[in-house]
């Protein structure tokens, strides 16, 4: 068993305490990257060695000597060469012990100038003279034997340039088998603190500018500006392609295209991005579903947001705004109707023939018409009023009894159609001139210019005053509340106007005896804020406009 002095176990626990400092300050600074790249080491230190019991040679102090060159990848090669001139422990003498060795270091970078390194190697070492020809058994070691290195050591920066280093060396030596000299196996154990000069190093470079420096940066070509994680590589957290820091969207939908600034377009302004849009060309103002495509509620071929009269029934025909006629004016939508040349004033039946006539084409369910009913004379007065929509809701108002000698027309079930006495804003002396004010009851489908079923009662009463006076002129004027930019409000008012106009087009009005403005939200009617203030400025006014000649 090989044993050693006191003093080594002395020296050792120092040397570990030490390790265990340097690895506390080296890990406080463990998140800054290497700052310099290291070319030339020259290095300088203090030495305690500790030799084996075999050697008959007490532990002394001593110097170490070192000059490495910084490989790429973290490796090192250095020489280094160690004195000191132990005593002897039965001769009583001193004793020169010099080694010389070469040695591959793997160096681990931490913080910004620190380092931790692994060390192995092989060199030799001399123990004073020659041996004696005559052995003596007391006598301490001599000659020189090959050694094999291994040890551990660290390096915290003073500077960029100047580390201080401490290491732990541990050697094997074997000695040659002579006749005065047995050949011995020997293990000494060294440890070194001093400082490193180095030379030639240089700052290392961030050639993109992300912050990570060159030597860490997995990701060397980052956009300048984007947003790299602890590798130098850029985040992208909508998945885009276009990193954080530059993406000017960064919740992009999954899937939409997008620009250089990563945020999606939107071709054709339905607010489906592309990318995710199946219908990248619809025309402005229709209305869209999930995919970006055109919806059509009523199936006439004419889209929502375009179509004005978006309930249309089923077959009947249409015109360029959706809108179905009535030739005849018999109340059977054209289209519809089984007979399109009706004499005025007849009373037809749900597929618009009177008595006695025969239907020019198939009904759509190629059935034959219901029984007609027995003729009616003509009616004397008052044109003829169209059935209402289907999926209208009957008003709960006083119904206006038929003039003498006419028969009540009937709507498609077969019962009289009941014309309701709906009041509209007139001047009381003038019973065919409309005063200014709201038109009640006028209602949308909410963000829309679809009216509801609810408004046809009152914008019916308003289409009879205009078909009786052809010389009337009015503006019909839409409005809502702020809810949006000034010109979403104008677009949408503009619309819902038109909307208005177009149907008491399709009652008998005259295209010219209407002016449809749209006024977005710059003529409030209250100021309040409420849901019940805001409800109150979505309206439709009706106001005197310049008669024609």
């Amino acid at each position: 068993m090989r044993t050693y002095p006191q003093p080594v176990r002395g020296w050792a626990g120092a040397v570990e305490l030490l390790a265990g400092l340097a690895l506390v300050v080296a890990c406080a600074q463990a998140g800054v990257a290497q700052q310099r790249k290291y070319l030339v080491e020259l290095g300088a230190a203090g030495a305690y060695q500790s030799f084996d019991s075999e050697t008959k040679l007490d532990g002394a102090p001593g110097g170490v000597g070192r000059l490495g060159i910084w490989l790429p990848l973290n490796f090192s090669v250095e020489l280094e060469g160690a004195i000191s001139s132990p005593n002897s422990s039965t001769a009583g003498q001193s004793v020169s012990a010099k080694s010389f060795g070469a040695s591959a270091l793997y160096n681990f970078l931490i913080g910004a100038n620190n380092s931790f390194y692994l060390k192995a190697g092989a060199g030799k070492t001399k123990y004073g003279g020659a041996c004696p020809t005559v052995a003596n058994p007391n006598q301490p070691a001599c000659g020189s034997s090959g050694t094999l290195l291994a040890g551990a050591g660290f390096r915290i920066g003073l500077t960029p340039t100047i580390l201080a280093r401490a290491e732990g060396l541990y050697g094997h030596y074997k000695s040659k088998k002579t006749l005065t000299n047995p050949g011995l196996s020997l293990s000494n154990i060294g440890v070194s603190l001093g400082v490193s000069l180095m030379l030639g190093s240089k700052p290392i470079p961030d050639g993109d500018g992300d912050g990570v420096l060159d030597n860490r940066d997995r990701c060397p070509d980052t956009p300048a500006g984007a947003s790299v994680d602890a590798r130098g590589c850029p985040s992208d957290g909508d998945g885009d392609g276009v990193p954080d820091g530059i993406d000017r969207c960064p919740t992009t939908v999954a899937g939409a295209a997008v620009d250089a600034r990563g945020c999606s377009q939107d071709t054709d302004g339905d607010n489906i991005p592309d990318g995710l849009d199946r219908c990248p060309d619809t025309p402005p103002g229709v209305l869209v579903d999930p995919r970006g495509c055109p919806k059509d509620s009523d199936g006439d071929q004419i889209p929502d947001g375009l179509d004005r009269c978006s309930d249309t029934p089923r077959g009947a025909t249409v015109d360029a705004l959706g809108c179905p006629g009535d030739e005849d004016g018999d109340g059977v939508l054209d289209g519809l109707d089984q007979c399109p040349r009706t004499p005025a004033g007849a009373v037809v039946n749900a597929s618009g023939c009177a008595q006695g006539q025969t239907p020019n084409r198939p009904t759509p369910s190629g059935a034959q018409p219901p029984p007609q009913p027995s003729p009616a004379p003509a009616p004397a007065a008052a044109p003829p009023q169209a059935a209402p929509r289907a999926g209208a809701a009957r008003p709960n108002v006083a119904a206006q009894p038929p003039p003498a000698g006419q028969r009540p027309a009937i709507d498609t079930t077969g019962r009289p159609i009941q014309r309701p006495n709906v009041t509209v804003p007139r001047a009381a002396a003038q019973p065919q001139a409309i005063a200014a004010g709201v038109i009640p009851e006028v209602t949308f489908v909410p963000g829309t210019a679809r009216l509801q079923t609810s408004s046809y009662v009152a914008l019916d009463s308003v289409a009879d005053i205009l078909r009786a006076s052809p010389n009337l002129r009015i503006e019909i004027g839409a409005h809502v509340e702020n809810s949006g930019s000034a010109s979403d409000d104008v677009r949408i008012t503009t619309l819902q106007a038109e909307a208005v106009r177009d149907y008491l087009v399709v009652k008998g009005a005259s295209y010219q005896q209407i002016v449809a403005r749209g006024y977005g939200s710059s003529v409030p009617l209250s100021g309040d804020t409420t849901p019940r203030g805001r409800a109150a400025n979505r309206r439709v006014e009706i106001r005197p406009a310049t008669a024609g000649p």
